[in-house]
């Protein structure tokens, strides 16, 4: 039994690292240069992602920090918080940089014997090679042929990210803050690093020391010593119409790629792993071939989920636009009264810790 994962990104070794625990051979093929991984991008992944990562494909413990608590604002009510998440003084959600996780997967891979990882090969006639072709990859030959039909949206906004270097705090919450030109958030990294991510909207490039004191304007207490990389990119969100063609399946962020401002994109292509590990387990189980019919069942099991999880943060990030444009406060004043009420506070809790799954 043989699978080849077309990309070599984070999903990639993360999905190589599942399959192999599973006993299954499996190739990536790769881009000829080396996979250069943005040291100021970090990554949130929810409580039972962690353990999911950690039970299995690798334990991430080391290199993680963990949130207690995620506090929402927004520029309307000044300071004052609009909603506020917590779980008894527990981990809600854990931060980790991209960097230091993708250096733990690909070494939990290199001496692997079911894993192999090569330089990207002409791809044509390799689909006959495979149980299963999963192609990661934009703008390969096969994604440009088989997965070229999508529901995109422009968000005109420019994501800029960087880390602040910052004096030692206790520094467990993240924070949220919907301010008129755009989303930020300030995610803790360490008890003296936090990562920042501000979503601003039209697409034209802001200056370095713009950036800096728009941060600054809402910056809730850190005591900056320095700023790390600023990176940049388009943001936009996209639905594949179709994951697969025959044995051939897209996979990640090929298929769904949501707006930043929840920390959700990973997180959802976690859990397509554990159910397309979970298929293909059963398969094995069950003395079945694993071919299309895998495929079938991971777009069966996610395309609906996935959807409807895309388009409730694209709700949320419509819903802060359009307040941001009204002249009252009806609209944050409900959204903080709603999410005062146990019930509610609860079910948007699990709903961000297991998306649409549980």
């Amino acid at each position: 039994m043989r699978i080849c994962l077309i990309g070599s990104g984070l999903t990639s070794l993360a999905l190589a690292k599942v399959l192999v625990n599973q006993n299954i051979h499996v190739d990536i093929l790769r881009d000829k240069k080396k996979q250069i991984i943005d040291q100021s991008r970090t990554i949130g992944i929810t409580k039972s992602n962690v353990e999911y990562f950690n039970n299995n494909i690798v334990n991430i413990d080391k290199i993680i920090w963990k949130l207690n608590k995620i506090e929402i604002f927004s520029d309307k009510l000044n300071k004052e918080i609009l909603l506020e998440f917590q779980n008894n003084n527990r981990e809600l959600f854990s931060m980790v940089r991209s960097f230091d996780l993708y250096n733990i997967l690909e070494r939990s891979l290199k001496k692997n014997k079911f894993f192999k990882i090569q330089n990207q090969i002409n791809l044509e006639n390799i689909q006959n090679k495979y149980n299963l072709l999963i192609n990661l990859n934009f703008t390969n030959s096969i994604a440009k042929k088989f997965f070229s039909k999508k529901i995109i949206k422009k968000y005109k906004s420019l994501a800029y990210t960087l880390i602040l270097e910052h004096e030692k705090i206790d520094n467990k919450v993240a924070r949220q803050i919907f301010t008129k030109i755009g989303p930020l958030a300030f995610l803790p990294i360490s008890d003296k690093e936090t990562s920042v991510v501000y979503s601003i909207k039209n697409t034209a490039k802001i200056k370095k020391e713009n950036l800096i004191n728009l941060i600054n304007l809402h910056n809730p207490k850190y005591k900056i010593k320095k700023i790390k990389k600023i990176s940049s990119f388009e943001l936009f969100s996209s639905s594949l119409r179709n994951y697969y063609h025959k044995n051939i399946l897209a996979f990640g962020e090929l298929i769904h790629k949501i707006h930043p401002l929840a920390g959700q994109g990973f997180n959802m292509t976690i859990r397509d792993i554990k159910i397309l590990s979970e298929i293909i387990q059963n398969k094995i189980d069950l003395g079945l071939p694993i071919d299309s019919s895998v495929n079938q069942e991971l777009q069966k099991n996610t395309k609906h989920r996935n959807f409807i999880f895309s388009n409730g943060v694209d709700f949320i990030y419509e819903f802060f636009n359009y307040d941001g444009k009204t002249n009252n406060n009806l609209l944050v004043n409900s959204l903080k009264y709603m999410g005062s009420k146990n019930s509610i506070n609860n079910l948007l809790k699990k709903l961000a810790d297991t998306g649409l799954n549980y």
